[in-house]
């Protein structure tokens, strides 16, 4: 016991910031803290109107962005991701607050900390590898279609109606909207959302967010317009850390949600900082590392009020783009909101929420990369199937739900692919010294066969199909040193096709079983099978000499001349 704790202790240990880390920091100073305040100025929109998406106010996504984001910087594996509330977070949170309130929300948020951080002590970090591109890219489109279908009701100016699903959600909100339009809002919103994508295309480097949700607010204010509804009060300051939230009593009830709210911080961390790495040259992020920092931030963000937080793939782009070198940018956006939640909480509660509703439905639009979309559509069949998929059950389920269907579509195509590639072929005996009447014999009475790739569940049923169909022969013989791989399916039915034949009076032999096969065809018993009589050879020249006296014996052909050593398979 002592030493598997202390085994435990040395991985935390491992997980936590080095003297690397504090020294990259001061490197580069003055382009990190500029770095740091463009990506706050663009964060702030969007932690605003995440938090009210979420269901927890404008208040939670500020307590979010400053707790979860200093604290992932600092503990995170990656020099430049930045963390907070994202729109894929709140998908999953909408639910989870319509079914067990606020405080359900923030129990999620801590149990899914300390999963992450058991994730991290386990090394989980590296299969995010594993994860497909159509997974991620349609995974992707049905979160920007969620986001954009969230913003409906304050983009219309009505209020949200009730239901977990966007879809209904929406369409409800549209009905609502048609029986007293409120045409305030839909301006402020368009006009929001026009400006952030017209500018992006003007001016990359403008956080044109920020812009255009201080000239909304500013018009609202100055024209008296009615019908644009803002934030509301926000506390001057974070809320004192508490655990009053917590029911123990609701602990098994939250666990699943919380497993789905684990899965996809880490999925969307993992992900985000690599394309972080990809926008770079020399950045590697260390994938336990962030989800250990990850799990921190998430652990603490509750006990401020915040939601669950991930990495953010927009603010980690800007934080890139703007010249950030070190964790300091991502540490320095986290101060700055939170001056801004000291100091300026009363002008922030002022910003009306359609103006909140443009910058997400923006943020959505621009989320969807319809050049890697058309890419992936047009590579392969397979390729189109996962990325529609995996969409539609974002769309139509939830985000865990679809990247499993998307994995297990994923893989269920892939190994349909590797089982085609198997090959089952007969291989001709060369004829050698031997005459034409003999060479007949012996293709007359043995027929050798040669296995090429992975011999495993997906393809070993089709193998036992061919082999046991061989036409009426007295000798087979097994050529398997080209076997890739092997699992217990394969050898189970290796096993039952030998006594197959067997019963049929067929001798069965096998020539070149590589080292790696021998234990699961001994673990099923078909390796004592094929030892039977001496069924197995190391080579398939000595497999065919014992082929050669078992026709022998049967008065099939007569005995071999002085010197001869019997036929043999051409090697190809």
């Amino acid at each position: 016991m002592s030493s598997l704790i202390s085994r435990a202790g040395a991985r935390i240990v491992s997980l936590l910031p080095t003297r690397a880390d504090l020294a990259e920091m001061g490197r580069a100073p003055r382009r990190d803290l500029l770095a740091g305040l463009t990506v706050a100025i663009v964060a702030l929109p969007l932690a605003l109107g995440f938090g009210v998406s979420s269901g927890l106010g404008a208040a939670a996504g500020l307590a979010t962005a400053v707790v979860a984001g200093a604290l992932a910087a600092l503990f995170g594996g990656s020099n430049l991701q930045v963390s907070g509330p994202t729109g894929a977070m709140t998908v999953v949170l909408v639910p989870i607050v319509a079914q067990h309130g606020p405080g359900g929300v923030l129990t999620v948020g801590l149990l899914a900390g300390l999963m992450l951080i058991a994730l991290a002590a386990l090394r989980a970090g590296k299969y995010m590898r594993y994860v497909p591109a159509p997974v991620v890219e349609g995974f992707t489109l049905g979160i920007a279609c969620v986001i954009g279908l969230q913003q409906v009701p304050n983009a219309l100016g009505v209020p949200a109606p009730e239901g977990d699903r966007v879809l209904v959600v929406a369409w409800r909100a549209v009905a609502e909207f048609a029986g007293a339009p409120n045409w305030t809002a839909v301006g402020l919103a368009v006009a929001v959302a026009v400006v952030m994508l017209a500018g992006a295309r003007l001016r990359p480097t403008v956080p044109f967010s920020i812009v255009a949700v201080i000239a909304a607010t500013v018009v609202v204010q100055v024209a008296g317009l009615d019908g644009a509804k803002p934030i509301g009060d926000l506390p001057s300051g974070l809320l004192a850390p508490s655990l009053s939230f917590l029911e123990p009593g609701a602990l098994g009830a939250l666990l699943a949600p919380a497993v789905a709210v684990a899965a996809l911080a880490a999925l969307e961390s993992l992900l985000s900082a690599s394309v972080a790495d990809g926008m770079t040259v020399g950045q590697k992020h260390d994938p336990d590392r962030e989800l250990f920092g990850q799990g921190l931030a998430n652990i603490a963000s509750p006990l401020f009020g915040g939601v669950p937080a991930t990495g953010a793939i927009a603010r980690t782009a800007v934080n890139v783009r703007t010249g950030a070198s070190s964790r300091l940018a991502a540490l320095a956006h986290a101060a700055v909101l939170a001056v801004i939640v000291f100091a300026a909480a009363p002008l922030v509660s002022e910003i009306p929420l359609a103006a909140l509703a443009g910058v997400l439905l923006a943020t959505a639009v621009r989320m969807v990369e319809v050049g890697s979309l058309r890419a992936l559509m047009k590579a392969t069949r397979s390729d189109a199937l996962i990325l529609v998929l995996t969409a539609v059950a974002t769309l139509a389920l939830d985000l865990v739900y679809a990247v499993i269907i998307g994995l297990a579509v994923a893989g269920a195509l892939a190994l349909r692919d590797v089982a085609g590639q198997v090959r089952f072929d007969q291989v001709p005996l060369d004829r050698g010294d031997h005459c034409d009447e003999e060479h007949a014999l012996l293709a007359e009475h043995i027929v050798a066969y040669r296995i090429d790739g992975p011999l495993f569940f997906a393809a070993a049923h089709r193998f036992l199909l061919d082999l046991t169909e061989v036409a009426d022969v007295r000798v087979v013989i097994l050529r398997m040193s080209r076997v890739s791989t092997m699992d217990a399916t394969g050898a189970l039915v290796l096993k039952d096709a030998v006594e197959k034949l067997t019963r049929r009076g067929v001798l069965v032999l096998a020539s070149g079983i590589r080292p790696g096969q021998r234990q699961v065809l001994d673990s099923v018993g078909a390796l004592e099978l094929l030892r039977h009589e001496g069924r197995e050879y190391a080579t398939t020249p000595e497999a065919i000499r014992a082929a050669r006296g078992h026709l022998e014996g049967a008065g099939l052909l007569p005995a071999l001349r002085a010197g001869e050593d019997g036929p043999h398979v051409r090697d190809e």
